[in-house]
C-alpha cells in the first residue's frame, strides 16, 4: 500500500488519475497517522534522500534533509521564509505573537530585546537556583519508599523544570500553581494534532474537534495566570533580577522601546511553557536511555561525583561536565525536543537546480535528519562519543539541529543545556532508574516530541541494594 498512512512522494510527470484515486482512498489512514503522530506520516525517503517533495490534497511540501540545503534555507534565504500556517494555528491561541510565533519586524524587535537575558553570564547566574530545584526533587524522592517508588519520569521532570522556571523567571511568586499550570500545558498540547490536521485539510478555524473546548479553556487559563503574575510583579514596585524582571526592564537596543503588555504576556508564557516542556522531555528521555546503557550511566555518575563541589556554590563547575554534555547532545539527536522545523516560502526558494515556488511549504524534519542514513553511521545507535570534540569537529553544523538554526535559533539553548546538566548531576548519583517496561516508549509528535504514555520507572535510592 504505497500511500496508506504516509504522505505521497511527488513523482516526475505530475499526478495521474490512478494516483489521485489512490491518494483519496488512503486519506482516512493518513489522517489517522497524522493524529497519532505527524512524524509517522513522513515517507521513508526523508531518512535517506537530500530533498523529498510530497503532496497532500494538492498541497506540496518539500522536506529538506541535506545540510548544505538547510544552511541555504535557514541562513541565506531566511528573509524569504514565513511561518507555516498549521503551526501558527496550533500555537497562536496560547502563545500569541511572541518570539516563537511572530514574524518580520515584530519578531526582530522582540528578539533584539530578549537576547541579552540569555547571555552566558546571565545563565551561569541562574545555576544556584537550578541546583536548589534539583535538590528539592532529590529530597522529595528520598522521602519515598527505601525500596523505590514507581514514578512517571516525564511528569516528574516537568515538575522539576517548572520549579526551575519559578526560581529563575518569576522568583518570589508562590501563587503560580505548578500542577494546574502543567495540566493546562498538557491539555493544550494534547489537542494540537487536530489543529494541525484540520489546517492541512484547509478547514476553517471554527470547525470543532476533540479537545477544542478544553484547549481553549487551557489557553485562557495560561494567559490569565501569566498576566496576573506580571501584574503582581509590577505591584511590588521593583522589577527584580530574574527573567521576568529583565523582561520588564528590557528595551530594544535599536529603538529604546520596552515590550508592550501583550508582548510581555506572549513572551513570558513562551519562556515558561516552552522552556520547561522541552527541557523536561530531554531529561526524561535521557534517564530512560541511560537505564539501557549502564556503562555510559556509570561514566556520567563518576563525572558528577568528581566535581567535588555543589553547583549551587560553584556555578562554573557545571562546565566540567563534558561527558554528560555529550550524552545530552546524543539524546537530543535521537529524540529532539522540537522534531520539526516548518516554514512557508514567501518568495521562490532555490536548492541547486530545484525551485520551491512561493506559497509552498518547506520543512526540515529534524527527527529524520538526526537519523539520516547519509549523515550518520549506525544512526539508530546511542553513542555519546559522536559528540567527542575530535569526532564532532568534522561534522557539518547543519546536520544536527536540536535548537534550530539561523536567525531563529532557540534563544534559550544555553539555559536549557545548563539546566539539564545541573539536574542530572544532582539526581543520577543519588538514584537508580529502573524501567517498568522493557521497550522504549513510542515518540509522539505533539509540537514537541513526547513519550507516548509517559515514562514509568522505579526510582530507587542508590544506597539501597
Amino acid at each position: 500500500m504505497p500511500y496508506a498512512g504516509t504522505f505521497r512522494v511527488c513523482q516526475p510527470g505530475g499526478l495521474s488519475y490512478r494516483d489521485a484515486l489512490a491518494e483519496a482512498v488512503a486519506l482516512p489512514a493518513l489522517l489517522a497517522t497524522m493524529l497519532r503522530s505527524l512524524i509517522e506520516a513522513w515517507p521513508e525517503q526523508v531518512y535517506r534522500q537530500p530533498l523529498v517533495t510530497t503532496r497532500f490534497l494538492g498541497q506540496r511540501t518539500t522536506f529538506v534533509c541535506d545540510p548544505a540545503h538547510i544552511r541555504s534555507l535557514m541562513v541565506d534565504q531566511a528573509a524569504s521564509l514565513a511561518r507555516e500556517t498549521f503551526m501558527m494555528r496550533a500555537l497562536v491561541p496560547a502563545l500569541g505573537s511572541g518570539i516563537l510565533t511572530a514574524d518580520g519586524p515584530h519578531w526582530r524587535a522582540q528578539r533584539r530585546t530578549a537576547a541579552p537575558m540569555f547571555r552566558p553570564d546571565r545563565v551561569q547566574g541562574f545555576v544556584p537556583a537550578m541546583a536548589r530545584a534539583a535538590q528539592a526533587t532529590r529530597r522529595r524522592w528520598e522521602a519515598g519508599s527505601p525500596a523505590g517508588t514507581v514514578r512517571d519520569i516525564s511528569a516528574e521532570m516537568m515538575r522539576t523544570t517548572f520549579d526551575v522556571i519559578i526560581a529563575t523567571m518569576i522568583s518570589g511568586d508562590d501563587q503560580l500553581a505548578v500542577e494546574p499550570f502543567g495540566r493546562a500545558v498538557e491539555t493544550y498540547l494534547g489537542q494540537t494534532s487536530w489543529k494541525v490536521a484540520l489546517s492541512m485539510l484547509d478547514a476553517p478555524d471554527w470547525v470543532p474537534h476533540p479537545g477544542a473546548r478544553a484547549g481553549a479553556r487551557a489557553a485562557t487559563y495560561l494567559r490569565g495566570e501569566v498576566s496576573r503574575t506580571i501584574a503582581r510583579r509590577r505591584a511590588r514596585g521593583e522589577p527584580g533580577d530574574d527573567l521576568l524582571g529583565l523582561l520588564l526592564q528590557a528595551r530594544d537596543p535599536e529603538t529604546d522601546q520596552p515590550l508592550g503588555d501583550t508582548s510581555l504576556v506572549d513572551n513570558l508564557l513562551t519562556f515558561v511553557a516552552a522552556g520547561h516542556e522541552t527541557t523536561a522531555l530531554v531529561l526524561a528521555w535521557t534517564l530512560r536511555i541511560l537505564a539501557e546503557h549502564p556503562e555510559i550511566e556509570r561514566r556520567v555518575i563518576e563525572e558528577a561525583s568528581g566535581l567535588g563541589v555543589d553547583p549551587a556554590a560553584d556555578p562554573a563547575a557545571v562546565e566540567r561536565l563534558t561527558y554528560t554534555r555529550q550524552v545530552l547532545l546524543e539524546v537530543m539527536r535521537l529524540y529532539p525536543p522540537a522534531p520539526l522545523i516548518v516554514r512557508r516560502a514567501a518568495a521562490d526558494l532555490r536548492f541547486g537546480d530545484i525551485t520551491v515556488p512561493a506559497g509552498e511549504s518547506v520543512h526540515v524534519p529534524v527527527y529524520a535528519l538526526h537519523r539520516h542514513r547519509l549523515l550518520w553511521d549506525t544512526p539508530d545507535v546511542f553513542d555519546p562519543d559522536r559528540f567527542a570534540p575530535e569526532r564532532a569537529a568534522g561534522r557539518d553544523r547543519y546536520a544536527y539541529l536540536p535548537f534550530g538554526a539561523g536567525p531563529r535559533i532557540c534563544i534559550g539553548m544555553g539555559l536549557a543545556l545548563t539546566e539539564c546538566l545541573v539536574i542530572l548531576a544532582t539526581l543520577l548519583p543519588a538514584f537508580r532508574f529502573v524501567p517498568v517496561r522493557a521497550e522504549m516508549p513510542a515518540a509522539q509528535f505533539r509540537v514537541t516530541l513526547r513519550p507516548k504514555g509517559g515514562i514509568k520507572m522505579k526510582v530507587v535510592p542508590r544506597h539501597v541494594r
